[in-house]
């Protein structure tokens, strides 16, 4: 059997993608090595962070738009709760990440406040901001739940017609001018287009056409000192608190029932594989977090009542890579989301589906061409 586009990676990105071909006629296959969601990669940990004033870039301001739009009919479609909106903090300095997010905003009309440190604690006890620190609120960040809204695409791409393989490495794929072929451990398969979305693997996908480094992180979940009530959501938003050396801590409001508050520190320098990451919680690991988040929120230097790690994968200037292949336009490829894009994954979905449709999409995706590595 032919199919019209074959997904490689049923993660957060494949698993919209297909959602999305599928629901426009197209005969999709999708294959994942494991059986998604899965805590492999980098879609797992019970919730990931959602905000529209975004200081990574103006740019990606419309894409986060359109993807409020998307998970928003993701939820009709699929019948169930993903997006939980709870408010977001950014604290720090005025002139850092709080300066940066309010020109993001500004520039798209993306409303927000901005609190002084005394205002920020009157509203939110768990904070104490140091000295100089101020604070961006906006509205209408929050969080997603990640291994359901994984479970949501792929449930309604089967709904729509896409063949769904899991438990199937990809051992190879090759394109030329009569289209695509995947070679599997079990079978090979033929189609006009195919869109790589292999996450942390996206290296062993792509070879040397991206460069890509995979990080190893840690999240964990902290018991407060003197009890939850100050963390529970109403009282306290999601959050990214900023640190001196630029990997700030961030976290959520006690939502999961893992017994404590969810936060980790953005950013790694400890590089691996998806085969050699030490998935061990290390005292070292404990320590940074809990260093990092209690220095605004002094009750997080409580205990850890569990942890886990993920995979952050890594570009050069930590923007995405989202577009054709730079030698085969019959291939589109979604990688290197630098720990910041499940949030965009229906929107990346869509764009996708453009790509493998018509070979361009309507929407801002320049500055994440594969091809700005090879200019450079």
């Amino acid at each position: 059997m032919r199919y019209d586009v074959i997904v490689l990676g049923l993660g957060a990105m494949g698993s919209a993608a297909s959602m999305h071909l599928a629901a426009r006629g197209r005969k999709v296959l999708g294959v994942d090595q494991f059986r998604p969601p899965h805590d492999q990669g980098s879609s797992h940990g019970g919730t990931r962070m959602i905000r529209q004033a975004y200081g990574e870039g103006a740019d990606y301001i419309p894409l986060v738009l359109r993807a409020y739009e998307l998970w928003e009919k993701l939820e009709r479609d699929a019948g169930t709760k993903l997006l939980f909106v709870t408010g977001g903090l950014i604290l720090g300095p005025a002139d850092g990440m709080v300066r940066r997010a309010a020109a993001a905003a500004d520039r798209h009309g993306i409303p927000y406040q901005v609190l002084s440190g005394r205002e920020t604690q009157a509203r939110f006890p768990a904070v104490a901001p140091l000295a100089g620190d101020v604070a961006l609120l906006e509205k209408r960040a929050g969080y997603l739940l990640p291994e359901e809204c994984v479970r949501a695409q792929l449930r309604i791409a089967a709904a729509r017609g896409a063949e769904l393989r899991f438990d199937e490495p990809v051992v190879s794929w090759s394109a030329d001018a009569e289209g695509v072929q995947v070679r599997t451990a079990k079978a090979t398969y033929a189609a006009d287009r195919l869109v790589i979305a292999a996450g942390p693997w996206a290296s062993e996908a792509l070879g040397s056409t991206v460069p890509l480094r995979v990080t190893r992180q840690v999240m964990a979940w902290i018991r407060p000192r003197g009890g939850i009530d100050a963390f529970r959501p109403g009282r306290l938003p999601v959050f990214l608190s900023e640190c001196d050396d630029g990997r700030p801590a961030y976290g959520f409001p006690a939502v999961d029932g893992a017994g404590g508050v969810k936060a980790a520190v953005h950013g790694s320098e400890e590089t691996c594989t998806p085969e050699t990451v030490d998935r061990s919680i290390r005292a070292s690991d404990r320590a940074e977090i809990l260093r990092k988040v209690s220095l605004r929120m002094p009750a997080l230097a409580g205990e850890i009542v569990k942890a886990q790690t993920c995979l952050y994968t890594m570009t050069p200037d930590e923007h995405f890579v989202l577009g054709l292949h730079p030698e085969h336009p019959a291939v589109s490829i979604a990688c290197g989301f630098s720990g910041h894009g499940f949030k965009f994954a229906t929107v990346v979905g869509e764009i996708l589906a453009d790509l493998a449709i018509e070979g361009e999409t309507r929407h801002p995706i320049g500055m994440f061409s594969p091809l700005r590595f090879a200019r450079s």
